[in-house]
């Protein structure tokens, strides 16, 4: 029992040194020494993006992971328990990246836990792997596919 609670804690801590480590310093790009904007020149139009990942960005999902940084997810998702990825590359893959999507509207970490346990399921696991798995999950989602988010 109380390697349980290790554990819980562990994916608690894990999830909030994540989650804790938004922004502090505001970006003072743009602006004079007086603090006033400056006047930005304008960008040049660019050509609109063509395949899958462009469609991908524009619905707010991040791009799919390089080869090395594919390998390595999976990896980390086996680890947890390996009915996760249960042989299906890439439907982990799209579920993380389905995954960064919702957690960029959502900050609450415990509803990203939540969303993460509906989302990442299997044969023996239909309603998801619990709140435990589904944090480590979550750390492996957003260490490897979004770590912006």
């Amino acid at each position: 029992m109380r390697t349980h609670h290790t554990f819980a804690l562990a994916a608690a801590a894990v999830l909030l040194a994540l989650t804790g480590c938004s922004g502090g310093d505001t970006d003072h790009t743009g602006t004079s020494d007086d603090g006033k904007p400056q006047p930005t020149p304008s960008a040049p139009a660019s050509a609109p993006a063509a395949g899958p990942e462009a469609s991908g960005s524009a619905a707010g999902l991040p791009p799919s992971p390089a080869p090395a940084q594919r390998t390595i997810y999976l990896a980390a998702l086996n680890k947890i328990d390996p009915e996760i990825v249960g042989g299906d590359d890439d439907k982990a893959i799209s579920r993380g990246l389905n995954q960064c999507q919702s957690m960029k509207d959502e900050k609450d970490p415990t509803k990203r836990v939540e969303s993460t346990n509906r989302r990442f399921t299997g044969p023996a696991h239909p309603d998801g792997f619990g709140p435990t798995k589904a944090a480590f999950i979550l750390a492996a989602v957003q260490t490897n596919l979004c770590p912006a988010y």
